[in-house]
């Protein structure tokens, strides 16, 4: 280890947790993934007033019942996700180790809650004024509205951010996280990705989606992660973040934009592929997916294994690459060839993102 490496701090993973279609709390998450198990069930036409078919979604979660009465009459599905899970992490986790001034939140969305858009947009129109609006929507309807609430409800005082970025939400979120922690902003920041199941997001996936693709099973929820700064030469967290990278695809050559983002993230970790034991694909159906598979399957036949997990959760948008990240840290909990070695998540959006995040476990 070189003299700067030494002076460079570590960005270690402290903790996770996640609300997904395998349940509440981390262990659900590991168990569901463990047993392989499938998680799509019928749609009640009642309740989403969508054509029959099937999702993937949080079993049981209702706001109101897993947060409380107070203060959610008007929180929407994906604050309550997010509201949640970071509580989930808290209660995992040393609070006297946190600081409130400086404990960040980041949060990846795709928009925000698009049915809470629509409805406060409904209601203007149809309103007797543009103005004779339900109050309580309006905290709601915008795209940064659940990681306000987040902080709110668990009093983090430090810095508070979101980020639109679709699939690739949540490496882009530990990105930003990052430079909170590497820049001295924060101490320890609580970030991740959310993403709920809709009305509106149904009804916009039926729409938007690929005729060669066919619509996508839509899965929802929310993995969020504490992310600390800790000197080099500390005793180490089980994981850490070694890199991130992202890239944009302007010209539709997906394969060589996602390798070439593969291939600068590992060598800027000074990393070869045999080094990588697991790597976790997005499973997004198009060009951009199959790319990542392609890059998979090559490093599992170097010597790694894949970890899919769309296959199972469905396709969680911007949930999906905070899923494949406790993935990977779940299947490092219970395989001792993980120790020492890389992990790698891979994502693709059809906006043009690739990236790709780095952890080395320990």
């Amino acid at each position: 280890m070189t003299g700067s490496d030494k002076r460079r701090p570590r960005l270690d993973l402290i903790g996770w947790s996640a609300t997904s279609p395998f349940g509440i709390g981390r262990s659900a998450f590991a168990e569901g993934l463990r047993e392989g198990r499938a998680t799509a069930t019928a749609l009640d036409h009642e309740q989403w007033q969508v054509p029959a078919g099937r999702a993937c979604l949080v079993p049981d979660f209702e706001v109101r019942a897993v947060l409380g009465k107070k203060g959610t009459r008007m929180m929407n599905r994906v604050t309550g996700l997010a509201v949640g899970t970071v509580g989930e992490l808290l209660a995992d986790m040393d609070r006297s180790a946190l600081t409130p001034e400086t404990t960040g939140m980041v949060l990846g969305t795709t928009g925000g809650s698009v049915q809470s858009t629509l409805d406060l947009t409904r209601g203007s129109l149809s309103g007797e004024r543009p103005f004779h609006v339900e109050p309580g929507l309006i905290p709601y309807s915008v795209m940064n509205g659940a990681a306000g609430q987040v902080a709110i409800w668990h009093e983090l005082k430090g810095p508070n951010a979101t980020l639109a970025a679709g699939r690739s939400a949540g490496v882009l979120a530990l990105s930003y996280a990052r430079r909170l922690l590497l820049t001295g902003r924060a101490g320890v920041v609580l970030c991740g990705a959310a993403e709920e199941y809709s009305t509106a997001r149904a009804w916009l996936a039926r729409h938007t989606a690929d005729p060669a693709a066919g619509e996508p099973l839509l899965g929802e929820g929310c993995a969020m992660f504490a992310l600390a700064a800790a000197p080099a030469d500390a005793p180490p967290a089980p994981a850490s973040l070694v890199g991130v990278k992202a890239m944009t695809c302007s010209d539709g050559n997906w394969a060589a934009v996602v390798r070439r983002c593969v291939e600068q993230v590992l060598r800027d970790a000074d990393a070869k592929p045999t080094d990588v034991w697991a790597v976790s694909p997005s499973g997004a159906a198009g060009p951009g997916g199959d790319a990542e598979q392609a890059v998979a399957e090559e490093l599992a036949a170097a010597g790694g294994i894949e970890v899919p997990v769309a296959p199972l959760v469905g396709e969680g948008h911007a949930a999906s690459a905070a899923f494949q990240l406790a993935a990977v840290l779940s299947r490092a909990e219970t395989d001792e060839r993980a120790t020492g070695r890389l992990s790698l998540v891979t994502t693709t959006d059809e906006a043009g993102t690739v990236a790709a995040a780095l952890l080395r476990h320990h």
